[in-house]
């Protein structure tokens, strides 16, 4: 008795051209991770992380004047 694997593969052979080619796009990009969806997950995950340090208080804040000032200090200005 043949797998399911291999019934959907001959199943699939049956198929005209376009549509086994658009079978195996679909099929390609279902095993492709998105880069981008995992790093947009990640930082969605820092920025609740840093949003919870200040609400809790527990955040070193640095104001923004003394933040510019040293970057204008770094690049030599």
């Amino acid at each position: 008795m043949p797998t399911l694997v291999e019934e959907l593969s001959a199943r699939a052979r049956t198929l005209p051209p376009e549509d086994r080619a658009r079978l195996a796009e679909e099929l390609l990009e279902s095993l492709e991770q998105d880069p981008s969806t995992e790093v947009e997950a990640a930082w969605d995950r820092e920025i609740q992380r840093r949003v919870a340090e200040v609400e809790a208080g527990t955040a070193a804040l640095i104001p923004a004047e003394d933040v510019h000032a040293e970057a204008r200090r770094l690049i030599g200005r």
